[in-house]
C-alpha cells in the first residue's frame, strides 16, 4: 500500500487529573485542542492501561482527545483492584467522566477490548456517541477466548505457547484460564508474579504480524504484568459479565445502527480473530467493514495505523 498515512505528532496533555468512583481513582487526561471535536480513546486488555501514542491517531488541531485508565490500570489506582471491576463499573465510568468534561457527545475509539468496551458504551448510552472507530474486534465468547487461552493460536506461535504452559501443572492444563485464575487469587505472591508474567507475555508475543521482542518484553514488566493478567483473566472467567455471549454482536446491534461506524481489522490477528469482525459486520452492515490484508492485531501496524487515522480524519470533519 502506498502513500500511508502515519501518525500525528507526538503531543502533550493540557489538562490531567482523577476521577472517584467507588474505591478506585480514575486517571484522564486531556490532549489535542479543548475547543475541537470530542473523542475518547478505549484502551484494550482489560488492564492494558492507556498510552502516550494512542494520542497521536487524532489531529491534534482539530480533536479534543480523552484518554483514561480503566479500573485498577496503568495510572488508576489501586492497582490491581478487581472490587466493583466490570463491564459495566467501565460503562458507566465513561459516561461519568463525559460529564464531567461537559462533553455532551464524543467520537469512542476502542480496539481489542476497547471494542467490546466501546459496544457496550455505545448500546447503554446510543445518545452521547457521535461515531465509533472499532479495531480488532472481540466478544469473548467462549470460542474467541478458546483459540487464544487453550487451542488456536497456540498452533500458530508453539514456541511462545510453551512458556505460557510453564506455570500450569500438566494435570491442570485442560482449562487454562481456570488453572491460573487459581494462582492468582492464591497467596503465594512470587508464583501468582511469575504466572502474570507468563499470561501477559503470551498476548505481546502475538500482537504483531512480524514477532517484536520489544513488545513481548514490555508486555513482561511486572507492574504492567501484574495489573494486565489479574484484570484479564477476572473479566475472561467471568465472560465480559455480559447477560449472554452475544449480547453485544447480536441483540444489542438495533441500538446502535445508526451510529457511523468504521470497523478496522487485521487479517491474520491472532489474538481476536477476523471472524468477529466479519460476523459482527454481517450483523450490521451499516457499519463499514475494513481489512487490513497483510496485518496483525497491534494497532500500530502500518495498514492498520492508516486505516484507524484515515477514519479519524474522515469523522473529524462531522462538527
Amino acid at each position: 500500500m502506498d502513500n500511508l498515512l502515519s501518525l500525528y505528532p507526538p503531543c502533550e496533555p493540557f489538562n490531567h487529573g482523577f476521577m472517584e468512583r467507588d474505591d478506585h481513582r480514575i486517571y484522564f487526561e486531556q490532549c489535542g485542542n479543548p475547543n475541537g471535536k470530542p473523542a475518547v480513546f478505549l484502551h484494550g486488555g482489560p488492564g492494558g492501561g492507556g498510552s502516550t501514542q494512542v494520542r497521536r491517531f487524532f489531529n491534534p488541531d482539530l480533536y479534543h482527545i480523552v484518554i483514561f485508565d480503566q479500573r485498577g490500570c496503568g495510572r488508576s489506582k489501586p492497582h490491581g483492584l478487581l472490587e466493583n471491576n466490570t463491564t459495566w463499573d467501565l460503562v458507566e465510568d465513561i459516561e461519568e467522566l463525559k460529564q464531567l468534561l461537559g462533553i455532551q457527545k464524543w467520537l469512542v475509539f476502542g480496539g481489542s477490548w476497547g471494542s467490546t468496551l466501546s459496544l457496550a458504551y455505545s448500546q447503554t448510552y446510543p445518545n452521547s456517541v457521535s461515531e465509533m472507530i472499532l479495531r480488532g474486534i472481540f466478544m469473548l465468547r467462549e470460542k474467541e477466548l478458546r483459540w487464544f487461552y487453550q487451542d488456536g493460536a497456540s498452533n500458530i506461535y508453539p514456541e511462545a505457547w510453551q512458556y505460557f504452559l510453564e506455570p500450569i501443572p500438566k494435570k491442570e492444563r485442560g482449562d487454562l484460564m481456570s488453572a491460573y485464575h487459581r494462582i492468582f487469587n492464591g497467596d503465594d505472591e512470587e508464583k501468582k508474579l511469575n504466572a502474570a508474567i507468563a499470561w501477559s507475555k503470551w498476548e505481546g508475543s502475538t500482537s504483531s504480524l512480524a514477532y517484536r521482542p520489544e513488545m513481548a518484553e514490555s508486555f513482561s514488566e511486572p507492574e504492567f504484568a501484574l495489573a494486565f493478567a489479574l484484570i484479564e483473566n477476572h473479566y475472561f472467567v467471568n465472560r465480559g459479565f455480559l447477560k449472554h455471549e452475544n449480547q453485544l454482536i447480536e441483540s444489542g446491534i438495533d441500538i446502535i445502527r445508526s451510529i457511523p461506524t468504521v470497523i478496522v481489522q487485521g487479517r491474520y490477528d491472532m489474538v481476536c480473530p477476523m471472524t468477529t469482525a466479519w460476523e459482527l459486520s454481517q450483523n450490521w452492515p451499516e457499519a463499514e467493514l475494513i481489512i487490513a490484508p497483510s496485518s496483525g492485531h497491534t494497532a500500530f501496524e502500518k495498514e492498520i495505523s492508516h486505516e484507524l487515522i484515515k477514519a479519524t480524519n474522515l469523522f473529524a470533519k462531522n462538527v
